[in-house]
């Protein structure tokens, strides 16, 4: 199985894969090898926002590469897409916004830029929609939609309806294989430096998907009779997630092949200002060669530089383990430590009780919370406008990130609270139970979640 890999990851994941193809030139150039130009089984590629990568693909290398990938450590986590890359639907138009469309398809929601359709659409059409860019769990974005139909592929795509690009490899003419009726092949970059196999290898292979996909509008019913539905799977899709162990598991993974600084992985998650400014470091910078662990990861440095900073704010972005990425508002950081902690507080709006403590939410309430670079909990301290603190809730949670604009983790359900009167409680231990037997989170993730809650309850 072939896989080619893409983005800031690329270094580590094609140290840490088997049969990378299509490298890049700086990869050939690190690993300084000729890497084979051929179809990929899978692809790799980081995220807009570089917390992971989406594997899509053949369903076995696409799960085989995962696996894999789960491995780097134990706060890496997977999760299948909602609307998978390529697969085709029937869908309705719920909404239409200034620059496009929200289509409910069955799956899910996708948007649909008005430059992606030829018609004018408005609420309560439907039409045929395929996934153009699925989006990550942990985002609030929608996959994007278009209503041409494609086969993706690195040598060579194929444009349903389409012309033949104007542009091609020099050997493209020679291809034996021909596109099926009705599709134009579109080829990609890498296409110059592929071999005529490699050419009409891939031109066979992403002319048998376009077939299947034609196939799969035989006897099924128009959109505006079958919306919602999904007509076609497209590509095998799933959504990576690294932690911050893992991050500096990669940071091993890449150090064997290139100088890597403490850290690397976990910098450039953070902004593209930061991922330049490794970039920087380790080209001029012999010591960086010689930070290599957690504990050499410049965290005071890097939040003097980029945040965050005392009086700026932060979004606290609770991680769930079933891949969704919820809000706990934005808090003021009061406080920086260069040990790589900040304190930050919430506004509390009275109404409701505070999970598992019993007490009553009250108007001029606040949360104060101190987060840690690397550390697998966190407090947080409820107070009355007065100064009476009202109860802790200490979060179990995958190691936290202090990034510049928000603090991210992923909660690991089970979580120990300090009522008023003292009390103290380890609370949802049957949720990551279920969070277990779901799959959602492996087992030694779980194991060591129970077993920071269990010194948490003996220290409290």
């Amino acid at each position: 199985m072939s896989v080619r890999v893409r983005g800031v990851y690329a270094t580590a994941l094609t140290a840490l894969l088997e049969d990378v193809v299509q490298a890049s030139p700086p990869i050939r150039e690190r690993f300084d090898a000729d890497f084979p130009v051929e179809p990929a089984d899978a692809t790799v590629e980081t995220t807009g926002d570089r917390q992971g990568v989406c594997v899509a693909g053949d369903e076995e290398c696409v799960a085989a590469v995962t696996d894999r990938l789960r491995g780097a450590g134990r706060d890496t986590l997977a999760w299948p897409a909602a609307l998978p890359c390529g697969a085709v639907y029937a869908g309705e138009i719920t909404e239409t916004l200034g620059g496009g469309a929200v289509v409910d398809v069955g799956d899910g929601e996708g948007y649909l830029p008005y430059s992606k359709t030829a018609r004018h659409v408005e609420e309560g059409d439907c039409l045929r929609v395929q996934v153009r860019e699925p989006s990550p769990p942990w985002t609030s974005g929608r996959p994007v939609l278009d209503t041409t139909l494609r086969v993706h592929g690195a040598l060579v795509g194929l444009v349903r309806g389409g012309t033949a690009s104007a542009t091609g490899p020099e050997l493209a003419d020679l291809v034996p294989t021909d596109p099926p009726e009705g599709w134009a092949p579109d080829w990609g970059r890498a296409s110059e430096d592929a071999s005529l196999d490699a050419l009409d290898a891939a031109l066979d292979r992403t002319g048998e998907r376009a077939r299947a996909l034609d196939a799969a509008f035989e006897g099924a019913p128009p959109p505006a009779e079958g919306a919602p539905r999904r007509y076609y799977d497209g590509d095998a899709t799933r959504w990576v997630w690294f932690g911050r162990e893992s991050r500096f598991a990669l940071d091993e993974h890449r150090r064997g092949v290139v100088e890597t600084m403490a850290g690397h992985h976990r910098v450039k998650a953070a902004t593209e200002g930061a991922s330049a400014a490794v970039d920087f470091v380790e080209a001029v910078c012999e010591a960086a060669s010689e930070w290599t662990g957690p504990c050499d990861f410049p965290f005071d440095a890097a939040a003097r530089q980029f945040g965050p900073r005392e009086g700026e704010t932060v979004t606290i972005a609770h991680g769930k383990p079933d891949g969704r990425c919820l809000s706990l508002g934005r808090a003021e950081v009061t406080a920086r430590d260069p040990d790589g902690s900040v304190t930050v507080r919430r506004d509390i709006s009275g109404g409701g009780t505070y999970d598992a403590l019993g007490v009553q939410r009250r108007d001029g309430d606040e949360a104060i919370t101190k987060l840690e670079e690397g550390r697998w909990w966190y407090p947080t301290v409820y107070r009355g406008a007065d100064g009476t603190k009202r109860g802790t809730y200490v979060n179990v949670c995958t190691p936290v990130e202090v990034f510049p604009d928000e603090v991210r983790y992923v909660d690991l359900h089970v979580d120990v609270v300090r009522t008023p009167d003292g009390t103290v409680r380890r609370v949802d231990d049957d949720e990551l139970d279920a969070a277990v037997d779901a799959g959602n989170v492996p087992d030694d993730l779980a194991a060591k979640a129970r077993e920071v809650a269990g010194a948490l309850e003996n220290a409290l």
